[in-house]
């Protein structure tokens, strides 16, 4: 068994996809604490939109490092999300910090019920794929 570049990859991209599955799980908590008005959505959105960068970042890493190590496939599962979160990032309301979740209009139903749906899309998302990420470990540790 040896220790390739691409075992790091999936090894980091593990790691990232279990920090990005909590990231997940913590915004549909809080969506759904907006939803039952449990708490005041500007200290929610000041939580999730700590959230944000940090996700998009790792996520961005993490499908660089299948560029740079050739996984065709890994990559092409990527890309999407990455292109997404680009998109909405770019569209996000003018705040005074970072992040994509406005206070003043997430209270929206339409807005409120599109953002818990992004939420679990993302959470299956990174479910699936870090079962295949620990598949491409053990696959690439065993065959190598």
């Amino acid at each position: 068994m040896a220790f390739t570049f691409i075992a790091f990859c999936y090894l980091i991209a593990l790691i990232v996809a279990a920090f990005c599955i909590f990231f997940a799980i913590y915004t549909v908590i809080c969506i759904d604490e907006l939803k039952t008005d449990y708490k005041n959505p500007i200290e929610q959105c000041r939580s999730l939109n700590i959230l944000v960068l940090p996700e998009y970042i790792l996520h961005g890493i993490m499908t660089l490092l299948f560029i740079f190590s050739m996984q065709i496939i890994a990559t092409i599962f990527n890309v999407p999300l990455v292109l997404f979160h680009a998109y909405t990032y770019s569209k996000r309301p003018v705040m005074s910090g970072p992040g994509i979740y406005d206070p003043t209009t997430i209270l929206n139903r339409t807005e409120l019920s599109r953002c818990m749906r992004i939420s679990w899309v993302k959470l299956a998302f990174y479910l699936i794929s870090f079962f295949y990420y620990l598949y491409g470990l053990i696959y690439t540790l065993v065959t190598n």
